[in-house]
């Protein structure tokens, strides 16, 4: 039995249909078989599956126009989403008001008011 060259590569992925974006690692085995011809075997938590190179397809949307980029792009840009999404926006603030007591009305915000703006709906 011939010994088996594994290399491990991981890619990042973007629908360019509906926006997804995920990542994967992968073991690539290089064989030979029994004419002495070589080929790899991509192989996911003990699985051969296909070449995520010929014609990967979206997780979520099952479609195929699907934009391969190196590992740690779309962890970056959900870290880069998150950062920006997590500070409120710059502009005009609005000055509490007052009640017929003296006291104020509206006296502390949340910080979930300021992002329902952005948080998508569940589908």
């Amino acid at each position: 039995m011939s010994e088996i060259a594994v290399v491990h590569e991981s890619y990042s992925f973007a629908c360019m249909r509906c926006g997804h974006g995920w990542e994967q690692s992968y073991e690539i085995e290089h064989h030979v078989d029994a004419d002495g011809r070589e080929f790899v075997q991509y192989v996911v938590d003990g699985q051969v599956v296909p070449s995520p190179l010929s014609r990967p397809t979206c997780q979520n949307c099952d479609n195929h126009v699907v934009r391969i980029m190196r590992p740690g792009r779309v962890a970056s840009a959900r870290d880069a989403a998150y950062r920006q999404h997590r500070t409120p926006p710059a502009g005009p603030v609005e000055a509490p008001t007052t009640g017929a007591e003296g006291q104020r009305e509206h006296d502390h915000w949340h910080l979930s008011d300021l992002l329902h703006a952005f948080q998508r709906k569940a589908s």
